[in-house]
């Protein structure tokens, strides 16, 4: 699989800055007076008043950024929240390589343009019952399709977590020290970077967190020979663009 280098997450980065540039210039909006603006959610405006209590953003772990681009909100998880206003010249403008306070705002802005002109759907996190809804029926996908593989679950999701482990074989990789090593219903968590070429030799099929989108991480999961599909409202517009699969079936 090789090494991933700063020089392919730039590559990565100026390609969707690109790709986003031409989607702007061909729709005419590029001096669109429209303002963009983007805060940090709180947990209960992101995900609402969830069962678990052990989601990222509740442990203080990652923000939820949100823009909106007329009618349209968009969302990114980041562990670097800035807030900005400006124009969509100024979010092409964003150096995405060099400061990930500009990327969860690129990426949010993205949604929420994507989703402003219906290029993309499912651009704002579910809430309430809707990561056990998801994780239900991530697990029914499992079962109908992959119920026989191998299954990495990268990312620690909770509720993806106990609804896959009863179905499948399952392992999962997490960049968070905290996480790393503690066993969560059944399944110990790995590390997402000393333990990443063994458990993706040992997987049939990945689950991977859109959230990889935001620290660069995503190129590892590109040119994989194996199936992944990506979940999660962070990734929503990028993976219109890329053509990348994603599940995310609870987001608003």
């Amino acid at each position: 699989m090789g090494t991933i280098t700063d020089r392919d997450i730039e590559t990565f980065y100026h390609k969707l800055q690109e790709r986003f540039s031409s989607l702007v210039e061909s729709e005419g909006i590029a001096r669109d007076p429209v303002r963009i603006t983007a805060r940090g959610l709180s947990p209960d405006e992101a995900i609402g008043r969830t069962r678990r209590k052990d989601f990222p953003i509740l442990t203080g772990k990652e923000i939820l950024l949100q823009a909106q681009y007329r009618n349209a909100y968009g969302q990114a998880f980041t562990d670097s929240p800035s807030s900005f206003e400006g124009t969509l010249e100024d979010v092409l403008d964003l150096d995405l390589t060099g400061d990930s306070h500009a990327r969860g705002l690129f990426i949010a802005s993205l949604n929420a343009v994507m989703r402003s002109l219906g290029r993309t759907e499912g651009t704002v996190h579910c809430k309430d019952d809707g990561p056990e809804r998801c994780g239900d029926e991530f697990a029914q996908r499992i079962k109908a399709f992959h119920a026989d593989d191998r299954v990495a679950l990268i990312g620690f999701q909770p509720a993806l977590l106990e609804h896959l482990s009863p179905v499948c074989r399952l392992r999962v990789l997490d960049l968070n020290p905290a996480n790393i090593g503690s066993v969560r219903h059944g399944v110990t968590i790995e590390d997402g970077s000393d333990d990443f070429e063994r458990v993706i030799e040992w997987a049939d099929f990945i689950l991977c967190t859109g959230s990889t989108l935001a620290n660069g991480s995503i190129v590892r999961f590109l040119d994989l020979a194996r199936p992944v599909v990506f979940f999660g409202t962070t990734i929503a517009g990028t993976a219109e663009l890329f053509g990348l699969k994603r599940w995310c079936f609870c987001s608003m």
